[in-house]
């Protein structure tokens, strides 16, 4: 009978120790991500340790085995996570990058719109009083001012441009790595035992991988022997057991970007924070667009206007700007003051200042300006608001993932207090088991 408490003690401490080592484990990783909690499942021992005669055959004092290390979790939730991280990180991308590019189109009082106001109310103050030198210098001011705003703004743009880049080729090096890590995660988890600490401990790792890859792009999973993954993009094979196929991004002439697969180029992402990234840099290249055509329109209608006056020397106004096929080329030529065509062909004084009108309104370059501007607000108010419902709908997912995965501090202190008490208890068994043991020694 001592034989078979030495047994039972042992086996129980033995496996009270693996559930404080799995209750320490949840502790020191509360708040690591993709950690699932662990627990231990335990069952009375197969084999027999009796050796005494008078037992009967059938009956065990084994003891206790520990069957298993239980990863807490639920593959649709864990699935449903994956699901709201790639629309999450979407709307995060094109948020960033639709503000930046808001910020660079400045509907401030040194934005493009405002200042276009300021110059043609510099024509009509010039018109009250064509003879005045110091109003047609200012004018001149204000003209430059709208050429450096379009060069600012454009500029802008194109800085968002060279951003989304590197941020996508960041991305692209992240989602590389994470294919690489569930390689080596794959050819692992075949040779892992199913229920061991390290097959618990590899399905976390591969859950971490794939949680970076969803978040940035659309891809499909699929799972095979012992926990394996196996990945596809657009009906392209990216890993297959421990193959792994790298991405790789580059950015056309135009800013837009391109996505290929092992050297062939593939369709863009739909979705992810690299799908954000393809969409925005759509975006910002529409935006310079615009922005070029604005200047170019504005030189013309401007060039256009000032040629039907003539200036006070009676010569026919000459161009007040120069442009080539971008904002960034728009300049202004005229300096002088006295070049200003402010007299109509009539004879009148302020006639061609008074023309001004001819501009503006319907079609003209401030029309589109307000336009593009309005057009723009409007597609980031949408995302804000997608960004906002998507981030509640993230939180919900993770927090009913949470319930079932995550570690609460407080069940995890009360299971400490109970795997301790009984682990004295198993040692307690021992202990009586030895004196036992000495009794019946001492009696010999």
């Amino acid at each position: 009978m001592s034989g078979d408490l030495f047994v039972i003690g042992a086996s129980g401490t033995k496996a009270y120790r693996t559930m404080l080592g799995a209750i320490s484990e949840n502790i020191s990783n509360a708040n690591t991500p993709n950690y699932n909690r662990r627990s231990i499942t335990t069952r009375e021992s197969l084999a027999s340790a009796s050796t005494m005669l008078i037992y009967a055959p059938q009956t065990n004092f084994g003891g206790v085995d520990v069957l298993r290390v239980n990863r807490d979790n639920d593959p649709y939730l864990d699935a449903t996570v994956r699901l709201t991280g790639t629309a999450l990180g979407s709307a995060t991308s094109r948020l960033r990058w639709l503000s930046d590019m808001e910020t660079a189109l400045d509907d401030s009082d040194t934005g493009v719109g405002h200042l276009l106001s300021d110059m043609f109310g510099g024509v009509e103050k010039l018109a009250a009083n064509p003879a005045d030198r110091s109003l047609r210098t200012t004018l001149i001011y204000g003209m430059q001012r709208v050429v450096d705003a379009f060069h600012q703004t454009a500029d802008g743009i194109k800085e968002a441009q060279a951003g989304i880049a590197t941020d996508a080729s960041s991305d692209i090096n992240t989602v590389n790595n994470a294919l690489a890590e569930l390689a080596r995660v794959n050819i692992n988890l075949l040779r892992a035992q199913d229920g061991t600490a390290n097959h618990a401990q590899l399905l976390d790792s591969r859950d971490a991988a794939l949680a970076q890859i969803t978040q940035r792009m659309d891809i499909t999973i699929s799972f095979g022997a012992n926990g394996t993954t196996a990945l596809s993009y657009g009906g392209t094979t990216i890993l297959d057991g421990a193959v792994p196929t790298n991405f790789a991004v580059s950015q056309n002439a135009n800013g837009t970007l391109a996505l290929s697969v092992a050297g062939a180029v593939v369709a863009s992402p739909g979705a992810g924070s690299l799908g954000g990234l393809f969409q925005s840099a759509v975006t910002a290249k529409d935006r310079l667009a615009t922005i070029d055509t604005l200047a170019q329109q504005f030189a013309a209608d401007m060039n256009s206007w000032h040629s039907q006056g003539l200036t006070d020397a009676g010569t026919a106004g000459g161009a007040l700007f120069s442009v080539g096929t971008s904002a960034s080329s728009l300049a202004l030529v005229i300096s002088n003051s006295a070049d200003v065509a402010a007299k109509s062909a009539d004879g009148r004084l302020n006639g061609n200042l008074l023309n001004i009108s001819s501009v503006r309104g319907t079609g003209s370059v401030e029309q589109g300006w307000t336009g593009l501007i309005a057009a723009h607000a409007n597609i980031l108010n949408a995302t804000t608001s997608e960004h906002s419902a998507a981030q509640k709908r993230d939180e919900q997912a993770r927090s009913a993932r949470e319930n079932v995965s995550g570690v609460d501090l407080d069940v995890e202190a009360a299971e400490l207090l109970r795997v301790q008490q009984a682990y004295s208890g198993c040692a307690k068994i021992i202990q009586v088991a030895r004196e036992t043991v000495d009794a019946i020694l001492s009696i010999m």
